[in-house]
């Protein structure tokens, strides 16, 4: 009586083709991402403590290369003003042109055109506190009108940051050009990687705050590009062993 005989070769061919296409892809996303992300983000790392608790002295930070015009409050930005030091700086921006900005009001809180900030990310701050230990925003009082095309900067660790406040005195009271700006700062690559939030203070401003940069997207290219080159590289291996082990479960096949 005649056997048959069952002809795996259809299968074993597309699962080749398949697998090879899914490590062409995933190479391409893994590698696709990390071009992407060099062109999009400039690594910095933080020189001194007048950021903290943000970012502190060494940690590594990736800053999204963007245009001044792009700039909005509350935004952590890399900028390099020779009245202030030939070294690019690392600050957040709290007043645009147009702004008047003043420290301090009720309660010391920092106020942008008359309304209060509650600025939580200031060293040693609760939620809905002024977030320094003498109650204030600041220790040094001020009040800036913000020229058009000049950015008001401040460090989140307000007693020990020498920022715009330390310029009061010279032509544009301590602002800054937005042609100054390099990068705004998106997230902590090391140690402990890391978001950056956009303040919520600021949204109810007039221009709101920045939209986050594509950062979370080139590295969900990168980890699923790496999850198909492996997954697709195990598919041969795996397929072969399964292959082997069916085969040798049952009687080969003929004719009896």
């Amino acid at each position: 009586m005649g056997g048959s005989i069952r002809d795996t070769g259809g299968r074993g061919r597309l699962g080749n083709v398949l697998s090879g296409l899914a490590v062409a892809i995933g190479f391409v996303m893994f590698l696709g991402g990390f071009v992407w992300g060099a062109l999009v983000y400039q690594p910095y790392t933080i020189p001194t403590d007048s950021m903290m608790p943000t970012v502190r002295p060494g940690d590594r930070v990736l800053a999204q290369r963007i245009d001044g015009g792009e700039v909005r409050r509350g935004d952590v930005v890399v900028f390099t003003d020779s009245m202030w030091s030939n070294a690019p700086m690392v600050k957040r921006v709290v007043g645009i042109g147009g702004d008047t900005v003043r420290c301090c009001g009720e309660g010391g809180r920092l106020t942008v055109n008359g309304k209060e900030l509650d600025e939580p990310y200031l060293d040693g701050s609760r939620a809905g506190g002024s977030g320094q230990g003498s109650g204030a925003a600041s220790e040094t009082p001020f009040e800036v009108k913000v020229p058009e095309g000049k950015l008001f900067l401040l460090g989140d660790r307000r007693a020990a940051s020498l920022d715009s406040r330390a310029h009061l005195q010279e032509a544009g009271q301590g602002t800054v050009g937005r042609s100054a700006v390099t990068g705004r700062v998106d997230a902590r690559a090391w140690p402990g990687p890391a978001m950056l939030e956009r303040p919520r203070t600021y949204a109810a401003l007039p221009g709101g705050t920045s939209v986050p940069g594509p950062l979370r997207i080139q590295l969900a290219a990168v980890v699923a590009g790496a999850v198909l080159v492996v997954a697709g590289a195990a598919y041969g291996p795996v397929a072969r062993r399964f292959g082997r082990s069916g085969r040798s479960g049952r009687e080969p096949y003929g004719v009896r």
